[in-house]
């Protein structure tokens, strides 16, 4: 009598098609959480600067349409600098009153309404 210890074709090929599928399913799913967080670490990011200019402005007696500089509003912002885009974007400050901006438009477009 011979014993079959191996595996055949067909269930190897069974096994590997089961594998690529749940990938087929998988990656997608995983790609779309990444892009959800990057938008919202980026979002709360522009809520930090716009709350650090808005205590600069109180500090510094600035109003509305007043000129802001990085280096002011960085002394408000922990760690004393920009926050890094986890999207490779840039953030503009802009102006007292206005609201900052990224300059990340894909994959993880967003807007921040402070």
């Amino acid at each position: 009598m011979r014993k079959n210890l191996g595996f055949t074709l067909v269930e190897i090929m069974i096994v590997v098609a089961i594998i690529g599928l749940l990938a087929a399913i998988a990656i997608p799913s995983f790609v779309k959480a990444r892009n959800t967080s990057q938008q919202n670490a980026c979002i709360n990011n522009l809520r930090e600067i716009d709350e650090a200019k808005k205590e600069w402005a109180t500090a510094a007696k600035q109003t509305d349409g007043d000129s802001v500089t990085t280096d002011d509003v960085n002394d408000y912002i922990k760690g004393d600098t920009t926050p890094e885009c986890p999207g490779g974007g840039a953030y503009t400050y802009g102006n007292i009153g206005s609201d900052p901006d990224c300059s990340v438009t894909t994959p993880t477009s967003h807007d921040f309404a402070g």
